[in-house]
């Protein structure tokens, strides 16, 4: 039964995988985002998803390896990491969140978008990205709906993270912000981790080594969003339960966090989780991409972008009044 079962996934996960190495070697080449060039790549061999044999590895890379590669993230973190920032600070980088949590789903249907999209886009926005697109996603209906919207979202997102890794260093400039505050600006406000490290350690150490660690806080925050989303979304009851499940990967990042802050698990093997983290995020990337067509997410338009760009900015205004009205 277990070789029946590998045999029909190996030739999809496969697929994937090998998308996601093509995807990061091109951004180590480029200096551009992998995740971006594994949705391009995958969404160019799209017609695999219509082929029996790729198909089921492919829905198992797009759900079980995301859940998987969220979870590991645990080990980025420890309780020591923001354990010397105030209450008032995390207070409001957590409001941040919440903000655009709540944009996006009030200004969804004003945008012309699914309330799955303002959900998905708010998280990402507020909380790590990319990866928080996916899990939020996760603990979704699994439909072809949220699918795409995810799909909008990481594109969108993950093109801003850029913008903002190159203008936000000069924003924090131009508004007088010493390295903490810069820190805490760059750490608040940009999507991604890869951006956030890139924009503040191109700043100094000082700004980066803060950005870092509130980036991290935004992202142990994933766990608490995703699963009141997961509960509210399965409690509902004109909501079909049967393709959502509880988000049991959020029990083993809060497991690995809480290991990992014991120093219980050498840096060696952190760093190689990280990797293989990483590396299954840009798998199941992938997958979404070979499981879109791009007449799929054509309808989404201009307005969903927008509605991404509203969020942003609000943080961004949200992040800045915290720095002067706290600091």
């Amino acid at each position: 039964m277990i070789y029946v079962r590998l045999r029909e996934l190996t030739p999809g996960a496969l697929l994937c995988f090998f998308i996601g190495l093509v995807a990061a070697f091109l951004g180590k080449q480029y200096g551009a985002p992998q995740m971006l060039f594994a949705l391009l790549l995958g969404m160019g061999l799209g017609f695999l998803d219509k082929s029996p044999t790729y198909r089921q590895g492919i829905e198992f890379s797009s759900r079980n390896i995301l859940r998987i590669g969220v979870a590991l993230l645990g080990l980025r973190i420890t309780f020591d990491d923001i354990a010397n920032f105030s209450f008032d600070i995390l207070g409001w980088i957590a409001g941040g969140i919440l903000l655009s949590l709540i944009i996006g789903v009030f200004l969804a249907k004003l945008f012309r978008s699914s309330r799955a999209f303002g959900i998905i886009s708010g998280g990402s926005v507020g909380i790590c990205g990319a990866s928080a697109a996916l899990a939020i996603s996760s603990v979704l209906p699994n439909n072809r709906e949220n699918e795409n919207a995810t799909i909008v979202t990481v594109v969108t997102v993950t093109t801003l993270s850029t913008i903002a890794m190159i203008l936000y260093p000069l924003v924090a400039d131009q508004l007088g912000f010493d390295d903490f505050q810069s820190g805490l600006f760059l750490g608040g406000t940009i999507h991604d981790v890869a951006q956030v490290v890139g924009a503040g350690y191109g700043m100094n150490t000082n700004t980066g080594d803060t950005a870092t660690i509130v980036k991290l806080f935004r992202v142990a925050l994933l766990v608490p969003v995703v699963l009141i989303i997961a509960l509210t979304i399965t409690g509902r009851s004109d909501t079909p339960t049967g393709n959502v499940s509880f988000p049991y990967f959020l029990v083993a990042f809060c497991f690995f966090v809480a290991v990992n802050s014991l120093g219980a698990i050498p840096q060696t093997l952190i760093q190689t989780t990280n990797v293989i983290s990483s590396t299954f995020l840009v798998t199941a990337i992938a997958a979404l991409g070979v499981k879109t067509s791009l007449q799929d997410i054509a309808r989404y338009g201009i307005r969903s972008v927008a509605l991404i760009i509203v969020e942003t900015t609000l943080l961004a205004a949200w992040v800045i009044a915290g720095i002067h009205w706290i600091i």
